[in-house]
């Protein structure tokens, strides 16, 4: 079996790194993690990012950008990222406001985001989408609206970075999902959840929850992944030391077969 990368989504930290960005940037190397994918640099600029990045040997290989961020300037968002030596620019999120109403609005979405995704391979970065659970719910014509963004982008602009957490809060089978974009999917958000006593998700540490993670990992090595990226919303235990936790995790349920 082929060894995925493990990477940790920032956000996790997101305390932390408002506070001293580059002492968390230390401590997530110590950790063991081999990369990181960035949700904002702390103001740090792409050439003292490099360097940080370099001597601690952790790779930055992608960053959540809002749309908000790539319609305001798509280009200085792809300049930081070559600077850093990042491979994904990803959109992570669409905020209420943007979040299409019917199948119109998501087949203009769609366009917008093959655009940047073209734009983005033109320059040698790799373009992806991050999925919550809204978008299994949107319809577009007899797909939902996650199914229909792939089928309307082209898989050289627009890759998926599939979230299983949201997948399978939103009904359906991770698995499946990971198997159906396998060749398309190069980051795979490994996380766990259960939920609470309004229905509402309460993302855990690795290990905790309801998601099936070793069918996950097999699933996702199977579908040509490069990164696992551990990511909790909300820890119940210090940020540093869930993350920690969910790496011990994978230590012991699969990194130790390499």
């Amino acid at each position: 079996m082929k060894k995925l990368n493990i990477g940790l989504q920032l956000f996790t930290l997101r305390d932390e790194t408002a506070t001293d960005f580059r002492g968390t940037l230390r401590k997530v190397a110590a950790l063991g993690y081999e990369g990181v994918e960035f949700a904002g640099y702390g103001d740090i600029p792409a050439e003292e990012m490099k360097a940080l990045l370099d001597e601690l040997g952790l790779k930055g290989f992608s960053s959540h950008v809002s749309l908000h961020a790539m319609r305001e300037d798509l280009q200085k968002q792809i300049d930081y990222l070559k600077t850093i030596g990042a491979q994904y620019i990803i959109c992570p999120y669409l905020m209420p406001e943007d979040r299409p109403e019917n199948a119109e609005g998501w087949t203009k979405l769609f366009a917008e985001l093959q655009q940047y995704g073209a734009e983005a391979a033109k320059q040698g970065l790799i373009f992806g989408y991050h999925n919550h659970d809204f978008e299994f719910h949107g319809q577009v014509g007899d797909a939902n609206a996650f199914d229909a963004m792939f089928a309307q982008t082209s898989p050289e602009a627009v890759k998926v970075e599939m979230d299983v957490c949201w997948v399978q809060f939103a009904g359906q089978n991770p698995i499946e999902y990971i198997k159906q974009y396998a060749g398309r999917l190069p980051l795979l958000h490994l996380k766990d959840f259960s939920k609470d006593e309004q229905g509402q998700m309460k993302t855990l540490e690795l290990g905790q929850g309801s998601v099936d993670l070793p069918a996950v990992i097999e699933g996702a090595t199977n579908a040509g992944v490069e990164w696992l990226i551990v990511e909790q919303d909300v820890c119940q235990n210090p940020p540093l030391e869930s993350v920690s936790n969910s790496y011990n995790w994978l230590k012991e349920n699969y990194l130790n077969q390499f």
